[in-house]
C-alpha cells in the first residue's frame, strides 16, 4: 500500500483546514450580509411606518426583524455545528486511516526481514551439512541452530494466523477450562532458556495456580512476552518470568531491564501493527502482532494486561486472571 510522504500529509492537511476555514468565513460573511439586508428592509419599513404615524406597523417590522436575526442566527449556529463536527469526524477518520496504512506498510517491511533471516540461515545450514563433512559436534549444533530458526518461523506463522482470526474480534471458538497455569509457565520458561540459551531467565512460579483459559493460549501469551522482553533488553541483562497468586487472582508478570516505553507509547503497544519508531532505522526484530495478540488472549479470558516501568529502567509486563 503506497503511504503519503510526511511532506505531502503535510500538505493535504493544510489544504483540509483552509478548506474549513474558508467555508466557515463564507458562513459568518453570508451570516453579516442577510442581517444586514434584513435591518435595511426593517428600516425602510420603521421610516414608512413613522411617516404615517403607524405604531402597529412600527412595532411588527421590529418584531420581524428581530425574527429574522434569530432564524439566521438559529440556523447558522445549527450549520457550524453540524458542518464541525462532520469535519472532525472526516479528518479523525482519514487520519486514522493513514495511521493504519503506515502500520501495515511497517508490518510489510518487518515480516520481510523475519521472514527472510531463519530462511537464510536454515538454508544456509543445510548447504553446510550437504556440502561438508562435518564432525558430530558440529553437524548437531548446526541441527540444533536450523531447528530453533524453524521455530521461530513457526512462531511467526502462528501469530499471522491467530491475528488473522482475531481479525473483527472473532471469538475463535477458545474453550475455557481450567488450565495449571504454573506447569504452562515452568515449560515456556524451559523453552525460552532452550531457544536463547546465551540469555538469562530467571524464575519465580508458584506451583499449583490454575485459571480458565486455554492452554495453548496461555503458551502463546507467556512465549510472547518472553520474546518481547528478550528482544527489547541488553544481551547481559536477565528477564524475570514470575507468577503468584494474590487476593484470588494468578498474577503473572515479565520483566526486563532495557530501554523501557514511553508513557506516549504505553498507550498504544497494544494495537495491532504498532511498533515504536520506523522499520527504516529500527533495528529490534518484529511484526508488531505480539503484544496485540497478548491483550486480545487475555481480554478474551476476562483477564487484564498492563504495563509499568521498571527499576532502575526496564519494563514489566503483567497479566492478571481470576485463579481457580
Amino acid at each position: 500500500m503506497t503511504i503519503f510522504p510526511k511532506s505531502k500529509l503535510r500538505l493535504v492537511t493544510v489544504v483540509y483546514w483552509f478548506l474549513l476555514l474558508y467555508i466557515i468565513a463564507a458562513l459568518i460573511w453570508w451570516f453579516i450580509a442577510l442581517e444586514r439586508q434584513n435591518r435595511q428592509i426593517a428600516a425602510i419599513k420603521i421610516a414608512a411606518a413613522e411617516k404615517q404615524h403607524d405604531f402597529k406597523s412600527i412595532i411588527e417590522a421590529v418584531a420581524a426583524r428581530n425574527r429574522k436575526t434569530a432564524q439566521y442566527i438559529g440556523e447558522g449556529v445549527t450549520f457550524l455545528v453540524l458542518m464541525l463536527i462532520g469535519a472532525v469526524f472526516v479528518y479523525r477518520a482519514v487520519r486514522k486511516q493513514i495511521r493504519l496504512a503506515a502500520q501495515q506498510q511497517n508490518f510489510m517491511m518487518a515480516i520481510t526481514h523475519e521472514l527472510k533471516t531463519p530462511i537464510a540461515v536454515t538454508k544456509l545450514n543445510l548447504e553446510t551439512l550437504q556440502k561438508r563433512k562435518l564432525d558430530e559436534v558440529k553437524q548437531q549444533k548446526l541441527i540444533t541452530n536450523t531447528l530453533q530458526e524453524a521455530g521461530r518461523l513457526d512462531n511467526l506463522c502462528n501469530n499471522i494466523l491467530l491475528a488473522s482470526r482475531l481479525e473483527g474480534d472473532d471469538a475463535l471458538s477458545m474453550t475455557a477450562h481450567e488450565v495449571n497455569l504454573s506447569e504452562v509457565a515452568i515449560n515456556c520458561m524451559q523453552e525460552a532458556r532452550m531457544h536463547y540459551s546465551a540469555r538469562t531467565i530467571e524464575s519465580d512460579i508458584e506451583d499449583g495456580l490454575y485459571v480458565y483459559a486455554d492452554e495453548l493460549m496461555m503458551q502463546l501469551l507467556i512465549n510472547n512476552l518472553i520474546d518481547n522482553a528478550i528482544k527489547y533488553s541488553p544481551k547481559d541483562q536477565p528477564v524475570l518470568l514470575k507468577l503468584e497468586q494474590k487476593d484470588g487472582k494468578a498474577n503473572l508478570t515479565v520483566s526486563d531491564y532495557g530501554k523501557g516505553i514511553p508513557d506516549a507509547d504505553k498507550k498504544r503497544i497494544f494495537e495491532k501493527f504498532y511498533r515504536s519508531g520506523d522499520e527504516n532505522t529500527r533495528t529490534t526484530k518484529g511484526t508488531g502482532l505480539g503484544l496485540y495478540l497478548c491483550s486480545k488472549i487475555v481480554k478474551h479470558f476476562g483477564g487484564n494486561i498492563t504495563v509499568t516501568n521498571n527499576s532502575p529502567q526496564g519494563a514489566i509486563f503483567t497479566t492478571i486472571f481470576t485463579a481457580v
